[in-house]
């Protein structure tokens, strides 16, 4: 289940809570062809997606996708507490689009019906970039059977989210519950901003929750390398960690040098739905996309390698006049 999304587990209006799970971040454009503004949702699958991509997930018939309209249309309990529990677009597309290969490109807001089509067809009705152990298949088999099959897929990935999600909720602190640990390694900084005479002393601050981790001072660099790893302990309730570049100053406050909020939904949905990573070769299984609401400078792709979940991410400093980010994060279960 999405951290994001568990505060919205509670009672309340069916509606509202659809309406509080569409604006999170990940979910205000299309799941499928990246729209903004997305007004339906597919309620079986768990996505939002726009009037365009909505057209096709009806002609594929509600044995695969059941759209709904999110502000138009009664939903029932089961419809809301489903899309809850999915989290919305980020997670399910950690689901439906692991294995998108290099040759297929997913399609933009303004493509042709007839890719958009192919697209959805090949993400949802033929299973086409799912990981191998969630793939149910049939040959030719009739809507009825079609239906079981999807409903088969959708109890499947459902699972995949329960099983994996219990499994990671181990111990606790206090009155706080703890996930998974996440090791971030800050590798380097380029053409970081002065805030010296000609150069800067920077330092890499990190926050998740009450905690609060720093790199070393790098003397006199605009272009400095660390290398270090900081760990951070995952709440269950967790939100983006939130990433701060200092100038250290010995005589008076130190200057911020930028700033940058890292979302770590896709990364923990990913390593989740996969469950133990050491029983797969070395793959991709997510991505967190750029957009013009993130600091992302490309895609960011989460890939097991080794073993291990990884993610590689590079990011341009906000709210300051230059500077980019270079770091991975690397996910640790905590029977790890």
């Amino acid at each position: 289940m999405s951290n994001y999304a568990a505060g919205l587990g509670k009672p309340g209006s069916g509606k509202r809570r659809i309406r509080d799970l569409l604006n999170q971040p990940d979910n205000r454009v299309c799941a499928d062809c990246g729209a903004s503004d997305p007004k339906w949702a597919s309620a079986n699958i768990g996505v939002f997606i726009c009037l365009k991509c909505c057209g096709v997930h009806r002609s594929l018939g509600t044995h695969i996708s059941k759209v709904l309209s999110v502000t138009l249309d009664e939903w029932s309990d089961e419809e809301v507490d489903s899309m809850i529990e999915i989290g919305g677009n980020a997670s399910a597309n950690s689901i439906y689009e692991a294995f998108v290969p290099d040759t297929c490109s997913k399609p933009g807001p303004d493509v042709s019906h007839d890719q958009r089509m192919r697209f959805i067809r090949a993400k949802y009705e033929l299973q086409e970039f799912l990981k191998p152990s969630l793939r149910i298949t049939s040959g030719k088999c009739s809507t009825k059977s079609s239906a079981f099959l999807t409903s088969s897929l959708s109890r499947k990935i459902m699972d995949s989210f329960r099983t994996n999600s219990s499994s990671q909720k181990i111990f606790q602190e206090g009155m706080v519950e703890f996930i998974g640990l996440l090791k971030v390694t800050i590798k380097k900084g380029t053409n970081l901003a002065i805030r010296d005479m000609m150069s800067s002393d920077p330092y890499v601050v990190l926050n998740l929750g009450k905690q609060k981790l720093q790199t070393t001072v790098v003397n006199s660099n605009l272009n400095p390398v660390w290398n270090q790893e900081l760990m951070l302990s995952v709440p269950e309730s967790y939100g983006p960690v939130k990433l701060q570049v200092y100038d250290y100053d010995t005589f008076s406050a130190d200057d911020i040098m930028g700033e940058a909020e890292i979302d770590i939904q896709p990364l923990i949905t990913s390593a989740m739905a996969f469950g133990d990573p050491e029983m797969f070769g070395d793959m991709q299984i997510g991505k967190w996309l750029k957009s013009h609401d993130n600091p992302l400078i490309d895609d960011s792709i989460i890939n097991i390698v080794d073993g291990k979940v990884k993610q590689e991410v590079q990011i341009k400093l906000q709210n300051v006049e230059s500077g980019e980010l270079e770091l991975e994060m690397e996910w640790l279960p905590l029977d790890q």
